[in-house]
């Protein structure tokens, strides 16, 4: 049976594949893990940036003695799948995101960061701060934020460019959820036109957030690309 690693989105934990997983069991051998900080998982000693999630990648492949694989990548998962089939394309199969936000500058990353204040979210939103607090530890939540955002504030400048879009070999599937507000249409259609062969899929009734995705039809769009 192939083997499939997914990989969760910023401030997520290979946890919220869970019924993704089961939904999955009988067509692949499904692998996940969690980036370092995340989902309770020990933090390294470096910052977050997707060269040091790519890394991470490339090391649990290695100790899995896997020499390559295809990757189902969630929002950043899916910019660290692709960053990987950029910089180390013999070590990346098939390659399908979700929700994956290509195009990045100081303006997005100032964007973005302004949601992931803890002090904020903790007073406006407490059902979310108390489900990161869950996920990644009482005290670690913060820090992934913090962390989140100064991986944001990198992805301004070290980001993949048209030339490296242009340079990707592996098979490659951009899906869109058309409620996400948060990838746009615009961005995801110019990365489909520049990577080879790329083709992008728009989901029904799918807005960002993964756990408000349909995992049926999740699911039967990854058995109809990886199988």
């Amino acid at each position: 049976m192939a083997h499939l690693l997914l990989l969760h989105g910023a401030l997520g934990s290979q946890e919220q594949f869970d019924d993704l997983k089961d939904a999955l069991s009988a067509d692949f051998t499904i692998d996940t893990l969690s980036f370092s900080g995340h989902g309770r998982t020990p933090s390294q000693q470096h910052a977050f940036t997707i060269q040091n999630l790519s890394h991470e990648v490339l090391h649990w492949l290695n100790d899995k003695q896997r020499r390559k694989i295809d990757i189902f990548g969630y929002s950043m998962g899916g910019y660290v799948a692709l960053w990987l089939a950029r910089f180390y394309p013999d070590r990346v199969g098939k390659i399908m995101t979700l929700g994956t936000k290509l195009d990045w500058n100081e303006a997005t990353a100032e964007k973005e960061t302004k949601h992931l204040n803890a002090e904020k979210i903790a007073a406006k939103v407490p059902a979310f701060a108390a489900e990161l607090q869950d996920r990644h530890g009482e005290h670690e939540w913060h820090s992934v934020l913090h962390k989140t955002a100064n991986l944001m504030h990198d992805l301004a400048k070290h980001n993949l460019t048209d030339e490296d879009f242009a340079q990707i070999t592996a098979q490659v599937l951009l899906a869109l959820g058309d409620q996400d507000n948060m990838v746009t249409k615009k961005e995801t259609f110019h990365v489909e036109s520049v990577i080879p062969g790329a083709k992008t899929i728009e989901l029904k009734d799918t807005p960002h957030p993964i756990d408000k995705v349909s995992t049926h039809l999740l699911a039967s769009e990854i058995r109809k690309y990886f199988k």
